[in-house]
This record gives C-alpha cells, sequence and structure tokens, in this order.
C-alpha cells in the first residue's frame, strides 16, 4: 500500500516530469482514494478502459494518455463528462504521463520497444525524443520482426531487400521527426504513425519508413512504469490493453 500523494511524488521525481514542456498536465490529474492497493495501466484513459478499472476496483489507473490537451476544449462536456464521471463515481485516480514516459531511459516507451524489437546500444539522439540503435537485418525480415513483436502488421515504406544497420525511433505520432533520422545517416525511421508527405521525403533521403501503430508503440512504457510500482511500493497491477488498431 502506498497513499496517493506519496505516489504522486515519487513519480514526479522518477520520471522528471519537470524537464519537460507538454502538452497536457502530467501526473495526478483526477483525485480519487487516498491509500492506494490497486493499480490498472493502459495506454489511453478512454471509456473502455475506464469501465475495466471500475470492474477491477482500482484505486489508481496510469495511462500514457490522459485528459487536459492543449487547444481541447476546456468545458466538461460529452464523453469528457462521462469518463471523469466515471472516475470520481468510483474514488479512482487517475495518473497520466505523457513526454516523460516517452523518454525515460528505464521504463520509457522508446527504450521499451527497443528492448522487444533487439535494438542493440539504444540511445538519445541529443536532447531530442528521438532514439538511435544498431540492428542487422532487412527491411523485410526487420517488419516480421515488428509484426511478431507487436501482434500488427507496420505499413513499410522502402525496398524490401534495404540492409538495416543503424535505426532511429520515436513511438507514437512522431512522423515528422523523421529529420533527426536523416540528420544521423540511419537507414530506417520507426515511429507510430504516417502523414501524405513522409513517403516521398523518406525515398527522396533514401531513408527506409515504419509506421507501426500510435498504440501498439505505447503499450509498454506504462507496463513498466507500474511493474516498477508495484514491486516499489508492493502494489497489485494489471495492465489492461484496449484494441487500437491506429
Amino acid at each position: 500500500m502506498v497513499d496517493q500523494k506519496t505516489l504522486a511524488e515519487y513519480c514526479e521525481k522518477y520520471l522528471k516530469v519537470s524537464n519537460f514542456s507538454d502538452y497536457c498536465p502530467n501526473g495526478l490529474q483526477i483525485e480519487g482514494k487516498s491509500e492506494i492497493h490497486n493499480i490498472i495501466s493502459g495506454v489511453s484513459a478512454n471509456q473502455d478502459l475506464i469501465d475495466r478499472a471500475i470492474d477491477e476496483k482500482a484505486d489508481a489507473l496510469f495511462v500514457h494518455h490522459g485528459f487536459f490537451w492543449k487547444n481541447e476544449p476546456a468545458p466538461i462536456l460529452g464523453i469528457k463528462k462521462n469518463r471523469i464521471k466515471a472516475l470520481l463515481d468510483n474514488d479512482i485516480n487517475l495518473f497520466a504521463y505523457h513526454l516523460p514516459l516517452d523518454a525515460h531511459p528505464e521504463v520509457g516507451n522508446n527504450v521499451q520497444l527497443a528492448q522487444r524489437l533487439g535494438i542493440q546500444n539504444p540511445t538519445p539522439i541529443g536532447d531530442t525524443l528521438v532514439w538511435q540503435g544498431e540492428i542487422n537485418t532487412t527491411l523485410a525480415q526487420f517488419s516480421q520482426t515488428l509484426e511478431q513483436a507487436l501482434n500488427q502488421k507496420p505499413l513499410t515504406f522502402g525496398a524490401d531487400d534495404k540492409s538495416l544497420k543503424t535505426i532511429a525511433w520515436c513511438t507514437g505520432g512522431a512522423q515528422t521527426y523523421i529529420d533527426h533520422a536523416i540528420n544521423i545517416n540511419a537507414d530506417c525511421f520507426i515511429t507510430g504513425e504516417v502523414s501524405e508527405q513522409i513517403p516521398a521525403i523518406a525515398k527522396e533521403n533514401n531513408i527506409a519508413f515504419i509506421s507501426a501503430g500510435h498504440h501498439a508503440t505505447e503499450r509498454y512504457g506504462v507496463q513498466a512504469l507500474c511493474q516498477h510500482l508495484s514491486d516499489k511500493f508492493e502494489l497489485k497491477h494489471q495492465f489492461i490493453d484496449i484494441e487500437n488498431l491506429v
């Protein structure tokens, strides 16, 4: 068991939240009960995940994508009201960590994805959110590795037999960060989404591009964080994956 304040303070320090200027508040977004025994982790705080947390009698829900995003309407109406009301009615704390969870060197989305894909020597590119590492494969073979690891077929752009040695990646919707990969002469850039202009940019810079799914690439950081919290504070933890192929 841990009290809510202690848990929030620990996560703030562990994830170095104050180092990030983000699109949303990081940390405790919805206040629930003060004593926490049972935590649920998931990618996004949608109604299906909240309902499952209620069913599992969770004291706290941890997500990567929470509420109160920059430029979203401020009034608490419609589905936003329904989600928040469900958490408040059931006294469930909502913790959300966005960029701090992407960047963390132990439980972050980027390093956790690298572990699952067998990428060697993963390290951030300077002070960016983009990481680089080493592999020894072809684009076709690596696409199969991704499909097996993420249980979802990625979109690939480039020749199947292209040799991949240096790879760069950033989970989620980071397709516009491809320039960081180009600048280090990476053979391939992986992220979760693809925009219309990206295939041409990749082709003209002789770099392969893989869109592996926003949700699929960001399943693992929140799981690793909550497993860490479970071990440290002796909490019950369960990851619940709400299917999302985007």
